[in-house]
Order: C-alpha cells, then structure tokens, then sequence
C-alpha cells in the first residue's frame, strides 16, 4: 500500500521504467490522474508480456497501450531514450516535485508547497526537519531504506516470521500477506498485512484490541521499530527482520515499511481479493460481476436486483466462492494481472 509500486523486473523494463516514469509525472507534477492511471495500466500490460518488445505496433496489440504510448515505444526502442523523460528531468520544477513524492508522507500539494518554499532536495528537508509532521520525519530517517525493493527471499523469511507471531498472540487469527508478493512479484514495495479474528464480524462493533494486540506484540519482539499511524481497523508503520530471526544473515536487514488492516471474518476473502490485485484485474473482475448481476467490492459480493438495486451480502468462505458467483473461471494469484 505504499506510493512505490513499480512492476517487478521483466524483459521489458526499459519501457515500463520509463512509463511508470511518465505516470508519476502526471500525477505528482500535473494531477493528471486519468493520465496517471493510463501509463500504468500500460506498464502492468508489458510487464507481464513473456516476449521482449520489438516494436510499438506490437506493444499496441495488448491492453491499455495505444497509438500515443506505442510511438513512444518506438522512440525508446530506435534511440535508447525518451525526449519527454529527458525534458521532465532536464525541468527543476517536475524534477524536484516528483523527488520530493518520493519520501514517504510527502504527497504532491506539500511536494509543490514544499519546492515553492525552496525546498528540493534530501538536504534541504534534513536543514527543515523540525517542521515536518512526523510521517515525513520518518520518511526522511528511512529514505535510502525505503527505496530500496524487498526481495521475494526475504518477503517469505518476514512472512513466516509474522505468521509465527501471530500464533503466539492468538491461534484463531488469520494473517495474509497480499499486494504484488502474492501475485508471485520477485520484490515488493512493503508488506501489506490483511487480519482476521471470528469475534470480528461485520455485525459486531470495531474491535481496535484485536489489531492494537498484535501491533503491541510485534513491537515487544523488535520486529516492528516505528509507528506512523494507528486506528481502528489500521495501523502504517515501519518494521525491520532482526539478525536473531535470521541465523544465516551476514548484515543488518533494510527498515521497511508495513501496513496492516483488520477486516471483519464474514469480509475477510473479499477483502484478500481486492488487496491481492492487481488493480487492472480488480477493475475487469468487478465489471464481469456487474455483468452477471452482482456488485463486487473490497468488502461483499452482493446481487443486484430488477431495480438496480443490491441485495443482502452473499456468503463467502473463499476467494473461489467469489468467482464461482459470477461465473468466472478460478485464477491463481499469480494470474491476476489483468
């Protein structure tokens, strides 16, 4: 869940490095959101694509990549280069916004206010530490930690470490860690922790014991080292694997960030669902279900009536359940890409 999610290495990179690039631009430099969306709906196609690109037209041929993104392709790929990337660079203004967006806790109005005030670079916000809110403090401590990707190896090392403590606080609970990891991603931007507990239901009240007891927990261990925000049914902080989990490591582990979300039982795979992604398969599976009569969200499946109108939640016990409703054929993870 965190603002740094560029597709895993492919054969492809070149241009999903430069698209993704391009949508950052757009989002942070011109708030262009439909732009935004447009270049990484198009990243996400060509990562996945299993042959490297030869050519525009044939990078056209998949989702989400038209004739203006093919003819930057076919820039990129006759040249090595981009001139519109070499512009955005070349411009103090988008080069030191889309920098600044890059420290965790700085979104782009405060990474604009900030490069009025003549603030733009890592030193600069170091020399004004003391007026920042402390998301961007930690944000700043752990910036060279936190643009570092997280390999799978040791995603699966911190998943079975999790896991494991969460059995300690209370066996009833069900942890998954989801995001692009579950998607069989090679690294990852964070971790991102969905939760469980039978006494939490979408009929009873919040229950902010049952996230605080295993924040509480991961904190007493060393796992978890700082704390952004903590709610309810939400917590964002920042964690770190320690050498004595991990007798074969040789150095100190990266801090890295970690959200985790509690989700009432009877929502909890509708929930495992939308946070698994991606969000391009998100977005197909959910019109596939209107088209089969259903509304289809991060929380319930729901059949809408003659009027238009939704019905009662239907009962989900899977992920399977949820495709078997719309008639949609199982995909692993690993296929959720579009």
């Amino acid at each position: 869940m965190s603002k740094r999610k560029a597709p895993q290495e492919t054969l492809n990179e070149g241009i999903t490095d430069f698209l993704i690039e391009l949508a950052n631009y757009e989002r942070n430099v011109n708030r262009a959101v439909h732009k935004y969306n447009a270049y990484r709906k198009a990243a996400a196609s060509i990562s996945k694509y299993p042959n490297k690109i030869k050519s525009g037209t044939e990078a056209k041929k998949l989702d989400g990549v038209g004739k203006t993104i093919a003819e930057k392709i076919d820039e990129f790929l006759t040249t090595g280069k981009l001139r519109k990337i070499e512009k955005i660079r070349g411009d103090e203004t988008s080069s030191s916004i889309n920098f600044l967006t890059r420290v965790t806790g700085i979104g782009p109005a405060a990474a604009r206010k900030f490069f009025e005030d003549g603030v733009k670079t890592l030193e600069d916000l170091k020399n004004i530490e003391h007026k920042l809110n402390h998301h961007q403090q930690i944000g700043l401590k752990y910036f060279e930690d936190f643009e570092k990707r997280i390999p799978r190896v040791e995603m699966q090392k911190m998943e079975v470490h999790i896991l494991k403590e969460l059995d300690v606080v209370d066996p009833v609970y069900i942890g998954t860690i989801c995001g692009s990891y579950r998607r069989g991603a090679e690294s990852s931007g964070d971790i991102d922790i969905l939760l469980t507990h039978p006494d939490y239901t979408s009929e009873t009240e919040k229950q902010p014991k049952l996230l605080h007891a295993v924040v509480e927990h991961l904190e007493s261990i060393g796992f978890i080292t700082e704390t952004l925000s903590k709610g309810d049914t939400k917590y964002m902080g920042v964690c770190q694997m320690q050498l004595k989990d991990d007798p074969e490591a040789t150095e100190e582990y990266p801090h890295r960030r970690i959200d985790i979300r509690i989700i009432p039982k009877d929502q909890y795979f509708c929930g495992v669902l939308y946070f698994t992604g991606s969000d391009v398969f998100n977005k197909h599976m959910r019109t596939h279900a209107l088209d089969m009569g259903f509304t289809l969200n991060e929380y319930t499946i729901r059949p809408l009536g003659v009027t238009g109108m939704a019905g009662e939640p239907l009962l989900v016990d899977s992920e399977k359940d949820i495709f078997d409703y719309i008639q949609w054929k199982y995909r692993e993870p690993k296929d959720r890409i579009e």
